[in-house]
């Protein structure tokens, strides 16, 4: 799997040739809000090498973040925005509130978390994988299994790209002790 960033056609096929499987590149929030988020490139280039990856015959993984001060008119865009891509897995993640960022400086609440859950599993149909990644511990807390009831098929381990997660072998003990089986592929 790769996550490169913005990318061409081209540069995806070159990825293909050496082996990339599967690319990831994420939505981050809708259209209408991404604006308030990211001024250096446009929603529309986000959206469009996704569409790259699933015309070179990469499989799509494709998310965003919840809790950046988006509103849910905004969730249920950025998911329908998701869907129409046909992704293969989603990966959800939830605001790690940072002092030097100018955003909400507060984490979604864990039954808000629960719905959006559900509510993606609800927008994104059965066949698609949904991961549950950055934010999971400090959004959850105690309840960060729970999310598996809620429509999550899967969590990432470990750390993330710019925040900490828990200790890979808590995790990985903590789905023995649920008998929960580890994927050992996508």
């Amino acid at each position: 799997i790769a996550c490169n960033g913005l990318a061409t056609k081209e540069q995806l096929n070159e990825l293909k040739k050496v082996g990339i499987k599967n690319y990831n590149h994420n939505l981050e929030t809708s259209k209408e809000f991404y604006p308030n988020i990211c001024k250096t490139h446009s929603w529309e280039d986000r959206y469009i090498t996704c569409e790259n990856v699933n015309s070179v015959g990469l499989k799509l993984c494709v998310g965003g973040i919840f809790g950046l001060g988006e509103q849910q008119a905004d969730r249920i865009s950025m998911l329908k925005s998701i869907k129409s891509l046909n992704p293969m897995s989603v990966p959800l993640n939830f605001y790690h509130p940072n002092p030097s960022l100018p955003l909400p400086n507060k984490t979604i609440d864990i039954n808000e978390g629960l719905n959006l859950i559900q509510l993606s599993r609800k927008i994104l149909g059965q066949e698609v994988m949904i991961m549950v990644a950055g934010g999971r511990e400090i959004t959850f807390k105690n309840k960060q299994y729970d999310i598996f009831k809620y429509g999550a098929n899967s969590i990432i381990i470990g750390n993330y790209l710019t925040t900490a997660g828990n200790k890979a072998i808590e995790d990985l003990l903590q789905l023995d002790r649920l008998n929960y089986e580890i994927a050992t592929n996508c």
